[in-house]
């Protein structure tokens, strides 16, 4: 398989779990990206540093999506290292469950929930798309794919409205908000950006945490970060403001 060839590429919530996987998988891509940006909580993490070591198209950098400050001070980095090329590729990975029902669900949770799930994917967006424009621009003969400019956010079929997926398993009311109204962001992105040359889809990665019960998701971690990768390998332009899970399978808002 020729996987998923790109420049450059932002990946929020390295810190563990998903990130620290696509951080894996996109180092064993047969192409790996030339410049590979593990944005985290703790840049100092061993997990993420035992990942990065060796690799020297690996940037540990510390980002803190409810911070504008810290968005403000990546974009920065990240332009250090990419000049006039831009940035192809930003994955908004970073999120954050609160396990609720709905007679237990507060507005506390509601708020720390949406902040770090929606807004920041939003302010990283934001932030990032001068970069976004410069690669779009630099790559301007090519149509809209992951490899000339995208930004893909990690959403979860727990967010489809249509599907309203297991709920006697797991309501958590602000999780299952927090992803839908990052499927409206992405609609919102592509809507925009799109004229741009920038791609912005939503991918369920299958992978729950805390998982679901058996057989409600990939079988592995590994199995999922093959299909994300897969999948943003045949995105194109037809895909622009669309919902995806990692089998490659169209899901519906």
């Amino acid at each position: 398989m020729e996987g998923l060839g790109v420049g450059s590429v932002l990946l929020t919530g390295c810190d563990g779990g998903l990130g620290l996987a696509l951080l894996k998988g996109l180092l064993e891509q047969p192409s790996p990206p030339r410049h590979l940006f593990a944005a985290c909580l703790d840049p100092q993490g061993k997990a993420v540093n035992e990942v990065a070591l060796g690799f020297p198209n690996v940037l540990v950098l510390p980002l803190d999506v409810t911070d504008p400050n810290s968005i403000k001070a990546a974009v920065g980095k990240v332009q250090e290292k990419v000049g006039s090329a831009g940035l192809n590729l930003l994955i908004n990975n970073t999120g954050t469950t609160r396990r609720s029902t709905l007679a237990t669900e507060t507005a506390e949770n509601m708020s720390l929930v949406y902040t770090t799930n929606t807004i920041g994917p939003l302010q990283t967006s934001q932030a990032f798309l001068p970069l976004l424009k410069e690669a779009a621009e630099a790559e301007g003969q090519r149509e809209m794919s992951c490899s000339r400019a995208a930004i893909i956010n990690i959403s979860s079929i727990l967010g489809s409205i249509e599907v309203a997926e297991a709920w006697e398993e797991r309501q958590d009311i602000s999780y299952r908000c927090s992803k839908a109204a990052l499927n409206m962001l992405t609609k919102c992105l592509a809507l925009e950006y799109g004229s741009s040359g920038i791609l912005c889809v939503s991918v369920d990665p299958g992978c729950v945490t805390p998982p679901l019960e058996q057989g409600m998701g990939p079988v592995t971690v590994e199995q999922s970060v093959q299909g994300v990768l897969r999948l943003l390998s045949q995105l194109s332009a037809t895909s622009n403001g669309t919902f995806w899970d990692w089998r490659g399978q169209r899901l519906p808002w």
